[in-house]
């Protein structure tokens, strides 16, 4: 799907709601993009990357019912959840990979998800990513981080509806208070770096051919 076309959907799920949201905390969308609307993302060897792993995560949740329990739980509190995740890319027996986090469910079940996370509240969708990255892959060892996360384009965003796994690229005409937003945003990985993911996650690199 052309960035033009998902950037056409995307607006479609801008409602009264997610303009508000989007007015107060979408800090770093314009800025990102670039005067032309869009930027040369550099690919590198899978090979120039070291990998480590450091202290687990706790699983929040065991179950996706559990999930959509504790986002409705949230929800009432706090309001709408507002998640930012980013599209890495490296370059793999000639053909782009894209990473992804594995992670084995209690109940034996396996998911995967771009790095990233839910936004504190008040928080900038740029300065979220960029603290997330460091929290899933930076090292604990601040002299092997990467300084700066750079994220580039927002490519896509997507809602939820209502207390239920799917999500969509637009926002229903009936639903009026979404529970979540879901920022996909593609970044520039550095040239080399060291990664770390938690314990009870795994880093791959997953071909495009999959998706």
């Amino acid at each position: 799907m052309s960035e033009r076309v998902c950037r056409r959907r995307s607006a479609l799920i801008v409602g009264a709601t997610m303009t508000e949201v989007m007015a107060a905390y979408g800090d770093g969308i314009a800025a990102a993009a670039g005067t032309s609307g869009s930027r040369a993302i550099h690919v590198y060897p899978v090979s120039n990357y070291t990998f480590g792993s450091k202290a687990s995560k706790p699983d929040k949740d065991a179950t996706v019912a559990e999930a959509m329990i504790r986002l409705k739980d949230k929800y009432e509190r706090e309001g709408m959840r507002r998640t930012v995740e980013a599209i890495l890319l490296v370059n793999q027996h000639d053909h782009p990979h894209v990473l992804l986090l594995q992670r084995t469910m209690p109940g034996g079940g396996v998911e995967y998800k771009l790095p990233g996370g839910r936004l504190r509240h008040g928080e900038g969708e740029v300065a979220g990513l960029q603290r997330k990255l460091h929290n899933k892959l930076s090292p604990a060892e601040q002299s092997l981080r990467v300084s700066d996360w750079e994220c580039g384009d927002c490519v896509a965003r997507w809602c939820r509806p209502a207390f239920e796994p799917n999500y969509y690229p637009y926002l229903p005409a009936h639903v009026t208070k979404p529970k979540e937003s879901r920022t996909v945003y593609i970044a520039q990985l550095p040239e080399r770096c060291k990664f770390a993911v938690p314990k009870n996650l795994k880093l791959l690199a997953v071909s495009l051919f999959l998706f």
